[in-house]
């Protein structure tokens, strides 16, 4: 099975989840998101296509990893790949957290004639859902871009069938002396 991604697998990411994570960008998005910071990740042509077991050996090579990203593009788009990659995480004792331009509630609904993304969605330990707004964006949000998306706990969110938010990741920083939100302004220039 082959998946196509952006980039090769980045290791020791800090700022793509909780811990140090090996993030797998993936090529394809149709959200559009104005203000994205990953656009050249939209167009489902490009990209480097690789065979999932590379990657699935290539992560078996990793140390000191705590888990990984499932980000891009969007890896809802190659859904069956992007499943075979999180099974085998969790088979290895990887959390795994992915980013979605859908809503955990959109998913729930597609997932209902589609078995391999009712899989997937029981392979991720932490979903930050949402289309990225630029209206909303704020630099002092954890391991999200804008105000609106949510770092949902996935397995109580399917268990319960509503999104079930980590107040633990709701929070903005704050920073003494320090006035982020007009500092941001001054540079929000897309």
């Amino acid at each position: 099975m082959k998946i196509r991604l952006a980039c090769d697998l980045q290791t020791d990411s800090i700022v793509d989840g909780e811990g140090i994570r090996t993030v797998i960008w993936t090529q394809g998005c149709s959200h559009h998101c104005k203000g994205c910071h990953n656009p050249e990740t939209h167009d489902h042509t490009k990209g480097i296509e690789v065979d999932v077991e590379d990657i699935k050996n290539k992560l078996s090579t990793l140390s000191n990893q705590d888990g990984i990203t499932l980000s891009g593009g969007d890896p809802f788009f190659q859904v069956e790949a992007s499943c075979e990659i999180a099974k085998y995480c969790k088979e290895n004792d990887l959390n795994v957290w992915a980013y979605t331009g859908f809503t955990f509630e959109k998913l729930q609904e597609m997932s209902k004639n589609n078995s391999k993304l009712r899989d997937f969605m029981n392979n991720i330990d932490v979903l930050v859902d949402g289309k990225f707004e630029l209206e909303k964006r704020s630099l002092n949000l954890k391991f999200k871009g804008s105000r609106n998306q949510r770092i949902l706990d996935m397995h109580e969110s399917l268990k319960c069938g509503k999104p079930v938010i980590m107040e633990e990741y709701n929070t903005e920083k704050t920073f003494l002396g320090y006035d982020c939100l007009a500092k941001e302004k001054e540079f929000m220039f897309i």
